[in-house]
């Protein structure tokens, strides 16, 4: 007769054996003595696209919407006040003498006639703040003797006057006037009003408002809080200026750099090609008036610390839209459209395009050292035509990095046809685009684990990861997807001998004003804030390190065993071990990171943790530091960090080598 085990004493056993399994931490091997490649400095930047109210109505920080009148309907964005008189607005054009700017307004007053006015909606409304003094331009001519006066005024929704001024146009040529006043009020849905007092003609063009307090308070500048948004992530580089944009619908709205750059006032106004790209968020008002133009993308690269890297047309329009190709006969304005741009921004003060931009107040070099040829092409066709630019290019500027298109998806005949072309090609950067589910970035942290590391480079230039969609579009960046990214991000860091540039996107949006979601950081005409998926980017660039670490969990990268994720870095600048490690799953996971050959090290890392207990946790305007990163110390063992990562959550381990 067998003896029987009571089958109570063999499920204590069982939850025993279960408990003592989960103590066990994973043990993580970092060897400081075997950097795997160098982390470029241009590791983690930004990529600028005019969609979502991202330029106009955005980081541009001109409040008169349609300043000039030149959207297809002249005076959208306008309202005419008009009491019960003759007295009237006349839209004039002088297309043959001004042909980038054209169209003009003609206000006239008949003897005897009350008042009226012409009032600016802004774009979404204007945001004006209590104290800071608002600058009022405008180009005017009065018409014979005319001696027509302007009263200036802010006001609220409800019609009170938060801010006002007067101004007398004096010539009888076009003359820039100006006038400056302080807002006694914080407003975020203000309306620009423009009363008109006395009798005759007064002709008017680029009527514009803009704040006191622009980044480093450059007249006619950048919207501040959006800037200094950017200059936290201390990018490496900002992509500009798209996107699809850089495209266009067809090749006649496509971007032209040589339009964006000049006088203000020459800058030639198109429609921007979101303005009807999505049925259900149709918006009409979206124009590119280019006050945000290529001379302002060098100028905020420089600003930020940040290697520029322009986008240029190759001569095909958006393959979405109508695909117009150049034939590759034709092509040649467009290649020296490129070479053009690179003696912009480095030419000599006394070359033509140096002296350009030497007139606009930069007579030092902008220091290019790479440029994009097509956004995000596919097929025979790019290929065929990147052969013909990156010849000329590399020919006259050696120097000077070329990124081309691997198409808009990360995989399928299209991305394969375009990857193995480029190879052949010798292509020295290759622009791979993904947005897919969250679990696909998951499943991915080992993408690039046996890329060629003696072929091309690769720009992770347009990447984010799509979950749920609910009523509400700020909640779509929502901490699954941000924590998602988080664990594919240690691969791309882990892979730094193949990933050189990476960048979340889009970048911007107006929170009554997107066609797009996600996005990296939202904002309306007051507040602006960065979602979670902005700290999880920040985390990553402003701690980036200048090696990379092999990190080892039984022989193999940390790739999603026990849900974790990681990647390690060693900082020479700081002398600093960075570990970065995600828990993917809800339970809190202990860890044992054994760090090999270091020296004496500071006993006290810093911690630097995001995380939720709720995968829909999302911030907003509302609360706009819902989620954020928290600090704390850890205390070393040895040579040994033992910590409990929570559970849903990213952590930045930092160890300073004494």
């Amino acid at each position: 007769m067998r003896n029987l085990i009571p089958v109570k004493f063999i499920s204590l056993f069982c939850l025993f054996i279960s408990l003592n399994a989960f103590s066990q931490e994973p043990i993580i091997s970092v060897d400081v003595t075997k950097p795997v490649a160098p982390v470029q400095p241009t590791m983690w930047g930004i990529f600028f696209e005019d969609i979502n109210f991202a330029a106009d109505g955005g980081i541009y920080a001109e409040l008169v919407k349609n300043r000039s009148f030149e959207f297809l309907k002249p005076l959208m964005g306008w309202k005419i006040m008009k009491p019960d008189t003759t007295s009237g607005v006349l839209i004039l054009n002088q297309s043959e003498t001004n042909p980038s700017n054209p169209r003009y307004a003609r206000i006239s007053i008949a003897p005897g006639e009350p008042s009226f006015g012409l009032s600016n909606e802004g774009f979404r409304g204007m945001g004006i703040r209590q104290g800071v003094t608002y600058h009022f331009s405008i180009l005017a001519r009065q018409k014979g003797k005319s001696k027509l006066k302007m009263r200036i005024e802010l006001v609220n929704p409800q019609g009170a006057v938060i801010g006002s001024s007067s101004l007398l146009p004096d010539s009888e040529s076009w003359k820039r006037c100006q006038v400056s006043f302080e807002a006694t009020a914080t407003e975020k849905k203000a309306k620009l009003n423009i009363w008109f007092e006395g009798e005759g003609d007064l002709d008017l063009d680029m009527i514009s408002l803009f704040p006191g307090d622009t980044w480093k308070n450059r007249p006619g500048g950048l919207r501040a809080d959006l800037v200094q948004l950017l200059a936290d992530l201390k990018p490496g580089f900002i992509r500009f200026p798209g996107g699809c944009i850089v495209e266009g619908r067809e090749l006649e709205t496509r971007y032209q750099w040589k339009k964006t750059i000049g006088n203000i006032d020459d800058r030639k106004l198109i429609i921007n090609r979101w303005n009807t790209e999505f049925k259900r968020r149709d918006t009409p008002d979206y124009f590119q008036s280019f006050g945000m133009g290529f001379f302002e993308y060098f100028q905020l690269a420089e600003d930020l610390g940040a290697e520029p890297l322009p986008i240029l047309s190759c001569g095909l329009a958006c393959q979405y839209n109508t695909a117009e190709a150049v034939p590759l006969d034709q092509l040649d304005p467009y290649i020296q459209d490129a070479l053009d741009l690179i003696e912009f921004a480095n030419g000599p003060a006394d070359s033509k395009w140096g002296k350009m931009r030497t007139q606009m107040g930069h007579p030092m070099p902008f220091n290019l050292k790479m440029i994009g040829v097509g956004n995000e092409q596919w097929g025979p066709q790019y290929i065929e035509r990147y052969t013909v630019f990156a010849k000329a290019i590399t020919e006259k500027y050696p120097f000077v990095k070329i990124v081309s298109s691997a198409g808009p998806a990360p995989n399928g005949k299209n991305f394969e046809y375009a990857s193995a072309e480029l190879k052949k090609l010798n292509a020295q950067i290759v622009d791979e685009h993904y947005y897919a589910k969250p679990e696909w970035f998951l499943e991915n942290a080992t993408r690039y684990d046996k890329y060629d590391r003696n072929s091309y480079k690769v720009f992770a230039g347009e990447y984010a990861a799509h979950g749920a969609k609910t009523g509400n579009p700020v909640s779509h960046n929502h901490w699954e997807c941000a924590l998602s990214e988080a664990a594919f991000m240690t691969g791309l860091e882990r892979n730094a001998a193949v990933v050189q540039l990476c960048s979340y996107a889009p970048l911007f949006a107006h929170v009554d004003g997107w066609q797009w979601t996600p996005d990296l950081i939202w904002f309306d005409n007051l507040q602006s804030f960065g979602t979670v998926n902005y700290y999880v980017q920040k985390l990553f660039s402003n701690n980036k390190g200048t090696e990379v670490l092999p990190m080892l969990m039984d022989t193999k990268p940390l790739t999603g065993q026990e849900g974790v994720y990681g990647s390690a870095t060693w900082d020479q600048n700081s002398h600093e071990i960075i570990l970065k490690l995600v828990n993917s799953k809800s339970e809190p996971q202990p860890v044992k990171v054994v760090l090999k050959g270091t020296k004496k090290l500071v006993k006290i890392a810093k911690m630097i943790t995001l995380q939720s207990d709720s995968l829909s946790t999302f911030n907003s305007l509302e609360h706009p530091r819902l989620l954020v990163p928290v600090e704390n110390e850890v205390v070393l063992k040895g040579e040994t960090v033992d910590q409990v990562l929570a559970g849903y959550s990213f952590t930045v381990i930092k160890i300073k080598q004494e």
